[in-house]
């Protein structure tokens, strides 16, 4: 489905689904102005089509003993294209890294981190993250707190 098949009534239903993606089909379908049979099937057209990829609960980290959130700048020694896929693969087994993203620019990878504290981050970052073989500079940004949270369907 391409940006082009999203009609008012699809953003609608997806905003409301990020706002709370456990209503009822029936819920929804008040929320968006529509009756409740066409809006499962808008639903199951969205999910097929791949727009909504799953449902998650959003989770607390703070309250969840997760206070640090921090973001680590990784710039590699060669930007081949094995190198690159061995350390986007490596990101993976790393439970502190809760997302990754390759990027240009001055950096190779971006990678958005989640500890218990300060030191289980500075261990992560020293004891994982620079002995990786791929890593030649990481530049670590601790984060004071969060001002603004957006689904995509906020546009």
């Amino acid at each position: 489905m391409l940006r082009a098949e999203l009609d008012a009534i699809d953003i609608k239903i997806l905003r409301e689904l990020q706002r709370d993606g456990r209503m009822t089909n029936v819920e929804l379908a008040d929320r968006v102005g529509i009756s409740a049979p066409p809006c499962l099937r808008r639903v199951r057209k969205l999910e097929q089509a791949g727009v909504i990829e799953g449902y998650h609960a959003a989770l607390n980290g703070p309250k969840l003993g997760l206070d640090l959130v921090a973001f680590c700048m990784v710039g590699l020694r060669h930007q081949s294209e094995s190198n690159l896929k061995s350390f986007a693969a490596a990101t993976a087994e790393w439970p502190l890294v809760r997302q990754a993203w390759m990027v240009s620019g001055d950096s190779d990878f971006l990678l958005h981190c989640v500890a218990e504290n300060l030191t289980q981050f500075q261990d992560f970052v020293i004891e994982v993250l620079t002995a990786n073989e791929h890593v030649d500079t990481v530049r670590t940004m601790l984060t004071i707190r969060q001002v603004k949270k957006l689904g995509l369907a906020e546009v």
